[in-house]
């Protein structure tokens, strides 16, 4: 472990959905200084997601600079620089590596008909396993097939197809080089083996792609490149430095929250909401499902997820808060941090309003008929009423996550790390704690991605031995919240009566609903 007098400093770029922060960390955890520049997405019709990856270029170069300038006498004693990225936003890159299009997004959700049938064998397999709507749902959502059959003269042109993280890494080193930590799309690779598919695997089957268009893999904590004069230029980062493969946003979270160990799920509270555990162990989450690679190499996520997760916060407070919006806008903050109160003057439960979070559609659970519901409604519910049901159903899907993960893994989770956004509410970590039943603890620092890839680039550096060693040194829990007894038995009533069987019992209700909806298209219809 380095002495605690050490200079050296780790620059951590973190590529989010909202924003790109740029954070300078030490050794031993601590935030040196934070500067953050938002994202801007392009909407071109309901339902899609683009970003243009010049833009994302230009956000993580203004992030850099302003560190620089926050903090000018810092820029010496860093040591290295590592990107962690949001997940699944994918491009397409020509002959001479230019993006030929905007990036598609995660959040994207047009989807490509199927056409034309797998291999017979891989077709039987998947019809005696169950699996053929997971299969078409892999096809009709992958970023390629839509690009090659909408824009075939885009399709012709390109010559790489890659996630953000591997253009931002590209930008900075000069490399076209992916962490395996980052892989996490509609995209050939084999999560246990963690590499790109071998020949013959169902998935090249699944997509236009041939293993020359993408791009090479690296290990977390491996270097992959030095900085180029050209980023340094645009960021100010010093030219030379090394530039270490990094992982995932969510991957890097796990890491940063400290959770190594399969006993310690990591409760994600961010736009998209997860629950994961880190294991060496091969566990698919759902059967025939794998788990997503995890930052520290050899080891997988089992992570389960809720695409519109806390973005539910962010939802409700463009729909029923636009006083907090309007505060929000003044003080510079987010509308979220002003609606503490309304969880505040509504009692556990909700008075009986009871949420399902699925806003997205899924492939199998939720499927794709999947919508939101509310149910319970009286005269006496207002809009405080519903924002706590959007916590309480949040954390009803993180436990139901929880369960799933554990009769999978035949490890029970003990205990409880909560990060993200939604993690700085005091509220939202009470209602975590009491719906799960056990202590939900915080990290001391809310920006867990950006430590996480920060503990790689430290292992990287030989400044920790290994990624154990790291989360030893760098990662510090804050405050603890405990279940309250009384309330927790009421929510495992609630939980098991009535949360747990609302979805099964509403899908065949929501299927006869989309038949109705895309029979009719009308005005806003996504058809």
């Amino acid at each position: 472990m380095p002495p605690e007098t050490s200079d050296d400093l780790l620059l951590a770029i973190d590529c989010g959905t909202q924003s790109v922060r740029a954070l300078l960390f030490d050794p031993q955890g601590e935030l040196h200084a934070r500067a953050l520049q938002p994202l801007v997405y392009e909407r071109p019709q309901a339902g899609w997601c683009e970003i243009a990856p010049q833009a994302c270029w230009e956000a993580v170069a203004a992030a850099c600079r302003a560190l620089w300038q926050q903090a000018p006498r810092l820029r010496p004693r860093v040591r290295a620089v590592v990107l962690t990225t949001q997940r699944g936003t994918a491009l397409a890159l020509d002959e001479r590596l230019q993006p030929l299009r905007a990036a598609i997004a995660w959040p994207d959700e047009r989807r490509t008909p199927v056409e034309g049938r797998l291999s017979w064998h891989w077709s039987l397999a998947f019809a005696l396993l169950g699996l053929g709507d997971t299969i078409r749902g892999f096809r009709e959502q992958a970023e390629a097939n839509w690009i090659a059959r909408h824009e075939p003269q885009v399709w012709a042109r390109t010559h790489k197809f890659v996630l953000l993280s591997a253009y931002l890494n590209l930008r900075l080193s000069g490399r076209l080089v992916d962490a395996v930590g980052s892989q996490v799309g509609y995209l050939p690779f084999d999560f246990r083996r963690g590499g790109w598919a071998a020949a013959g695997d169902w998935k090249w089957e699944c997509l236009p792609l041939t293993a020359s268009m993408l791009p090479e893999l690296a290990a977390g904590a491996s270097v992959i490149g030095t900085v180029v004069a050209a980023a340094a230029e645009d960021t100010g980062i010093p030219a030379g430095l090394p530039v270490v493969a990094g992982a995932a946003d969510k991957a890097c979270e796990v890491l940063g929250a400290g959770c190594l160990a399969p006993q310690t799920a990591c409760i994600s509270y961010g736009t998209t909401a997860t629950i994961a555990t880190c294991t060496p162990r091969y566990v698919e989450p759902r059967p025939l499902v794998p788990p997503y690679p995890a930052a520290v190499p050899g080891h997988y996520l089992t992570e389960l997820q809720l695409p519109r997760g806390y973005w539910l916060a962010r939802w409700f407070a463009e729909q029923f808060a636009p006083d907090e919006c309007r505060r929000a806008a003044e003080l510079g903050c987010a509308a979220e941090a002003l609606l503490e109160p309304l969880l505040e003057q509504t009692p556990a439960l909700a008075d009986g309003l009871v949420l399902l979070p699925t806003w997205s559609p899924g492939i199998r659970e939720p499927g794709p008929e999947a919508r939101g519901a509310v149910i319970g409604w009286h005269a006496g519910h207002g809009r405080a009423h519903l924002y706590r049901a959007i916590v309480e159903g949040v954390a009803f899907a993180m436990r139901e996550g929880r369960e799933r993960i554990e009769r999978r893994s035949g490890t029970p989770v003990t205990a409880l790390r909560v990060a993200g956004g939604g993690s700085r509410s005091d509220a939202a970590m009470q209602v975590t704690a009491d719906v799960l039943g056990l202590p939900a603890e915080r990290p001391a620092l809310p920006e867990a991605s950006g430590l996480g890839a920060a503990m790689l680039a430290s292992v990287a550096l030989g400044l920790h031995a290994d990624a154990a060693a790291a989360v030893r040194a760098m990662a510090r829990v804050g405050r603890r919240f405990e279940p309250d007894a009384a309330r927790a038995a009421r929510y495992d009533a609630l939980y098991r009566r009535v949360w747990q069987p609302l979805y099964p019992r509403l899908r065949p209700l929501l299927r006869a609903l989309r038949g109705v909806v895309q029979a009719s298209p009308g005005p806003g219809s996504r058809r």
